[in-house]
């Protein structure tokens, strides 16, 4: 459960990360993870993350939506049968904290801009 989040601040499960991060379905947190190009999500940056299956991929794309994914990313998870969905790190919270009791969730999240 994500309990709370500002620019450049999330707190997960009572623990608190300054740094960008992946949350896997199985719970465990990869913190400190960096893209490969800066504000691209591209399948690379994410390669663990598909590989744990999830159902779902939630984005987080920064506080002001910057970080895009790439459309191959897009087309790569739908041929997997993985839904993406990426919105601002805020509202993709929501998102994740909805969907994670009900679906097998990964998640990625861009903590600025």
């Amino acid at each position: 459960m994500i309990e709370s989040y500002s620019f450049g601040s999330i707190v997960v499960d009572g623990r608190k990360f300054t740094s960008d991060l992946i949350i896997y379905p199985d719970g465990h947190i990869e913190a400190s993870w960096w893209r490969k190009s800066g504000h691209r999500l591209a399948s690379d940056d994410i390669h663990k993350l598909i590989n744990s299956k999830p159902e779902v991929i939630i984005a987080g794309t920064g506080s002001s939506g910057l970080m895009k994914p790439e459309k191959e990313l897009e087309k790569a998870l739908q041929q997997k049968g993985i839904q993406l969905i990426a919105a601002p790190s805020k509202k993709a919270i929501k998102m994740y904290n909805d969907l994670s009791s009900k679906k097998n969730v990964g998640a990625c999240f861009h903590l600025t801009c």
